[in-house]
């Protein structure tokens, strides 16, 4: 989803739980900002469904009860010195139970809750900066083990292993075949991802 200008009142992360515009619009809080998100385009979405079915078959044949969930749970996450922030990524891999868990409640994992096992966000020229900044680095704080920066502008995937709440980054172009320590029997090239 690509992200569009915030509202102007500042809230809490509470208040953020609990808002409600009338409508199904999505938001991240970013530093006490409300920010709606927008549908991304169609090359934008056919990658996100790409993905999460080639997650979603990977974890079935391997075995763990893992749920590949597509812009449906948020990330509370440390920005600066605030921490009235939390994202939603494109996609998060989580155990399914931590997934059931939230059937009941606001599904956002929390700082005292495990973090997903890998998260993905596909760029889009609003969402740049945040994708290849902000959020390497909220999701390296969390430990977060795995991050993946889709980029279909600049035509390549880089793939983050966190180290020491720091990401060391892989990138792959073209024929590349990706490597993934979540995922390690995936058989997918960069470009079979970017050309979802």
């Amino acid at each position: 989803m690509i992200a569009t200008a915030p509202l102007t009142q500042k809230f809490s992360f509470e208040q953020y739980l609990a808002y409600c515009d009338g409508h199904e619009t999505p938001h991240e809080l970013v530093e006490g900002d409300l920010i709606p998100m927008t549908v991304g385009t169609g090359k934008h979405g056919s990658i996100i469904r790409f993905l999460w079915l080639q997650f979603e078959q990977a974890s079935a044949a391997s075995g763990h009860p893992w749920v590949t969930l597509p812009g449906l749970v948020g990330i509370r996450s440390p920005r600066g010195r605030r921490w009235e922030t939390s994202r939603i990524p494109d996609l998060s891999v989580l155990p399914k139970a931590q997934w059931e868990e939230m059937a009941d409640r606001s599904a956002v994992i929390d700082f005292h809750e495990t973090p997903p096992l890998l998260v993905v966000e596909v760029v889009s020229p609003s969402t740049k900066t945040d994708d290849y900044r902000s959020k390497r680095s909220e999701y390296a704080l969390l430990q977060i083990p795995e991050y993946w920066i889709v980029d279909p502008l600049a035509g390549n995937v880089t793939i983050g292993l966190e180290q020491a709440q720091l990401y060391d980054l892989t990138q792959y172009q073209g024929e590349d075949l990706i490597q993934s320590p979540t995922f390690p029997r995936l058989t997918l090239t960069a470009q079979q991802i970017l050309t979802a």
